[in-house]
């Protein structure tokens, strides 16, 4: 069975969750494939990370970093992982706390058949949140709420990393140039994605909070996400940015519905 969707999971701690997530995973009725990226998680995350791609083989990756380094640069090595190495056609990321359910991820992998990029939304109709503290959703509207308005960003639910890209929107994206390593990293990408013409849509979700172990989100993330806001404001009033990819938006799509 070839695959060719592959769904990165940035891992720190998870120990409590990556089994169930990646037999949920491996279950869906849509084939998907696993690259996790462990930042030497000291509770054996990367260890039961090993176990999985072991057994099998071609369809779970584990890759494993020297130490907790930011979300946004796992999410790099993933992608790199999944482009170069694995030959992946569409690039999925999540949680793996389960605040991002599995159970979406065939409705992600259809809309990308006309999309480039594809989020899962909490802030379009159908979407919303569950078992969320009064104090986080207000903290993420407030965040999408100042992003769209700063940014000109058009997706409902900008700081979602519950997000499919198409392989050639990762490729027209110089990665390693990228300045934000934190959750702060997902606006950046989400900035640059539209700046480049390509198309974005988004399914409704439902986020819940997460089931098993700590949150990652600390005040130095969120401090870190307001200054990656300010500074892409800047970017945008001086502009210069490319408008449209190296392969054309409709090229693209039709290339995909073939």
């Amino acid at each position: 069975m070839a695959i060719d969707t592959f769904v990165i999971v940035p891992t720190y701690n998870e120990a409590d969750n990556l089994d169930d997530l990646l037999q949920q995973l491996l279950a869906l009725p849509s084939p998907v494939g696993a690259i996790v990226v462990d930042d030497n998680s000291p509770d054996g995350t990367g260890d039961m990370a090993e176990r999985w791609a072991a057994a099998y083989p071609g369809r779970v990756y584990a890759v494993h970093r020297p130490a907790k380094m930011g979300l946004g640069t796992a999410y790099i090595t993933g992608f790199n992982k999944a482009i170069y190495e694995v030959g992946a056609e569409r690039i999925l990321t999540m949680d793996a706390d389960f605040s991002h359910n599995p159970r979406y991820i065939p409705a992600m992998i259809e809309l990308s058949r006309s999309k480039h990029v594809v989020i899962g939304s909490r802030y379009v109709p159908g979407g919303g949140t569950r078992n969320c503290t009064r104090k986080r959703i207000i903290l993420s509207r407030g965040a999408n709420f100042v992003a769209r308005a700063l940014l000109g960003l058009k997706a409902r639910d900008a700081t979602a990393g519950f997000r499919l890209y198409r392989r050639e929107v990762l490729l027209s994206i110089p990665l390693d140039e990228i300045f934000s390593s934190g959750y702060s990293f997902l606006v950046e990408m989400l900035f640059l994605c539209q700046r480049r013409g390509w198309q974005i849509g988004e399914i409704p979700i439902i986020f819940e909070d997460r089931r098993k172990g700590q949150t990652k989100i600390s005040r130095q993330e969120i401090f870190k996400a307001q200054y990656t806001v300010l500074r892409l404001f800047w970017r945008r009033l001086r502009g210069g940015e490319p408008r449209r990819p190296a392969i054309a938006v409709s090229s693209a799509i039709s290339n995909d519905n073939r």
